[in-house]
């Protein structure tokens, strides 16, 4: 019985789970799995799900998906949307959505290992599905990691990936070299001292300290980082006080920051640091601040030889045009972690989800910023066709350059 792959993700798009909390998705994908007679375990780094095909002789080849979703409200008006609501770490209900397309790539990856599974004449070797929790949290590679996945499953010969974006569909985006880039989330607490809003006299104000943190923080950016060079320091959340008369003891602030590489990493975070450190000694703070890691993320990079093949190999299967260089992506990746682990090449590549006809209007008026929603957004839903087709075909383009030929067993 062949999947209904559209369906499939429209129950998916329908039900978003949080990081760590995909448990109807995991229950979803094991379900396919089991008709599919794949072998798997679940519960891998909490939430995860690895699975295995085994053809004969021949290379391991790692094929992955995230599931999480996010916390954000849908504005699609897709007949489709979510209206789920979950849980956050900090226990605050808020609602759940699929804004970065990790439902599309599940259902892209049922839909290769059905390919796969249904074609074991023409490939041999071994398969290693991996549906993993929490990128989101940049957290849910390494929990796999740390819960044995490489251990308890054949080590791969290369890691392969995929992510839906904001290209025109039928579109695949890859680059050898870095392809996403490095990035840290932190959490900073500016300490100060509370009181009665009418006495600001009596206190230090850690609001006006958050600030002045702020604007200065963008200065890195656009005054410390050469323009030739890439660097993103966002502050994307603040929390300070519960009454407009009451001047609270401290504020938070999370900040991301991304970078292409090590050196500019290292050089980004002492900025930071410095600025942050400063602002608290300038408004009269008692207490330094507090900064924490919550997480780091590595640099996405391209294996040059295997990324060359696999063009390649997508060049013949959609035709000379179908890829593209898209450039460095300033976001960032957790699927990194597998490769590294395991010292082998990786492959991530990014396929297009908007409307072609649309793009290319919005391409023409300026207006890809403005009017073509990307990931993350309230308003991201990639067009279901031929984003999910092309989704599948490149998986089992990939998988198959990267296996042995039944000839070569």
């Amino acid at each position: 019985m062949t999947i209904d792959l559209e369906a499939l993700y429209i129950d998916l798009h329908r039900h978003p789970e949080l990081s760590f909390q995909e448990t109807r998705t995991a229950g979803v994908v094991t379900k396919h799995l089991t008709d599919l007679g794949i072998e798997f375990e679940e519960g891998i780094g909490k939430t995860g799900v690895a699975a295995v095909v085994r053809n004969g002789e021949g290379p391991v080849v790692w094929l992955r998906a995230d599931m999480d979703a996010l916390p954000v409200p849908e504005q699609t008006g897709l007949e489709y949307a979510s209206t789920a609501r979950g849980t956050d770490p900090a226990g605050t209900d808020v609602p759940v959505m699929h804004a970065c397309g990790h439902d599309m790539h599940v259902t892209a990856l049922i839909g290769a290992l059905e390919r796969l599974v249904a074609t074991k004449e023409e490939w041999s070797g071994t398969i290693v599905a991996v549906f993993q929790p929490a990128e989101e949290y940049g957290a849910g590679s390494q929990a796999m990691i740390a819960d044995g996945v490489l251990e308890r499953f054949p080590r791969p010969d290369i890691v392969l990936g995929q992510h839906v974006t904001p290209l025109p569909a039928g579109t695949i985006g890859v680059r050898s070299g870095t392809q996403m880039a490095a990035s840290d989330g932190l959490s900073i607490t500016l300490l100060g001292r509370g009181g009665h809003g009418s006495r600001p006299q009596a206190t230090i104000d850690p609001v006006v300290m958050a600030a002045a943190t702020v604007m200065r923080l963008q200065t890195i950016v656009s005054r410390e980082v050469d323009p030739r060079d890439v660097a993103v320091v966002t502050v994307g959340s603040i929390h300070a006080g519960l009454k407009n008369n009451i001047i609270p003891a401290e504020a938070r602030l999370e900040l991301s920051l991304r970078y292409p590489d090590d050196e500019a990493r290292t050089a980004v975070l002492e900025k930071v640091e410095r600025i942050v450190r400063a602002e608290a000694q300038a408004s009269g703070a008692e207490e330094p601040p507090v900064i924490v890691t919550d997480h780091t993320l590595p640099p996405t990079i391209n294996d040059v030889h295997a990324t060359a093949r696999l063009v390649l190999a997508f060049d013949a299967a959609f035709g000379e045009g179908t890829v593209i260089d898209p450039g460095m992506f300033t976001g960032s990746e957790d699927v990194s972690w597998f490769a590294r682990e395991a010292d082998v090449p990786l492959v991530f590549w990014f396929w297009g989800g908007v409307d072609p006809e649309a793009f290319a209007a919005a391409q023409a008026a300026g207006t890809i910023e403005r009017d073509i929603p990307t990931n993350h957004s309230p308003f991201f839903a990639p067009v279901l066709q031929p984003t999910l087709s092309r989704g599948v075909d490149a998986l089992v383009v990939a998988a198959r350059e990267f296996l042995a030929q039944p000839a070569e067993a």
